[in-house]
């Protein structure tokens, strides 16, 4: 049975409230934590971009384990081949010369251009992170194949980056966790030097 197309016309707009809604509560999430840490939504897409780095060589690894040896040579050798293009591209740049632009970005007045532009990426993905919960977890805990949650998590891992990468920075701030421990350490060494000279 087709649907009418006034059917997918809301369902489109619905999938894109849903996708603003998300990602105004990650923009939210990702300045509050700016404010209590100093560190960006861009430091922590690095981050996440890291844990999907090592959960997919986890995700390989699991995967050769039960394969033959000829399978195991071709995934050692895809891996080492990923890993060096990893240090050539994403490991080359330090996230602070992304931080900077994005800071630069935000100081002309500009919205990210992802929030328009991977929308539809970011609904896929969020889409399929939803859809795929129940099923993946079915199948992890009746057959336990340990493959299919490292392939739904780097589906969450990627989401959330995307909805990371599309959030707008705060202006550089030192973060209350950095300020507070500044001002703790000085009362402390100025307890133990008062100590000292007694």
């Amino acid at each position: 049975m087709l649907f009418p197309p006034w059917a997918a016309k809301i369902e489109a707009r619905t999938m894109s409230y849903i996708d603003s809604m998300v990602l105004n509560l990650t923009e939210r999430s990702c300045r509050r934590f700016q404010r209590l840490t100093g560190r960006t939504n861009v430091w922590l897409a690095v981050q996440l971009t890291n844990l999907s780095i090592i959960v997919y060589f986890v995700w390989a690894a699991v995967y050769s384990w039960s394969s033959g040896v000829p399978a195991r040579i071709f995934v050692g050798l895809f891996c080492g081949g990923l890993l060096y293009v990893l240090t050539q591209t994403i490991f080359k740049v330090p996230v602070e010369v992304y931080e900077n632009d994005a800071y630069r970005r935000v100081a002309k007045g500009f919205r990210n251009p992802r929030r328009v532009r991977d929308a539809l990426l970011r609904i896929s993905f969020l889409t399929l992170s939803v859809v795929l919960c129940y099923p993946v977890l079915f199948v992890y805990v009746n057959l336990h194949l340990h493959v299919v949650l490292l392939s739904y998590l780097l589906v969450v891992l990627t989401t959330g980056v995307l909805y990371l990468l599309a959030c707008d920075p705060l202006p550089p701030c030192a973060g209350k966790v950095k300020e507070w421990l500044r001002g703790s350490v000085p009362s402390q060494l100025a307890g133990s030097e008062s100590s000292g000279g007694e």
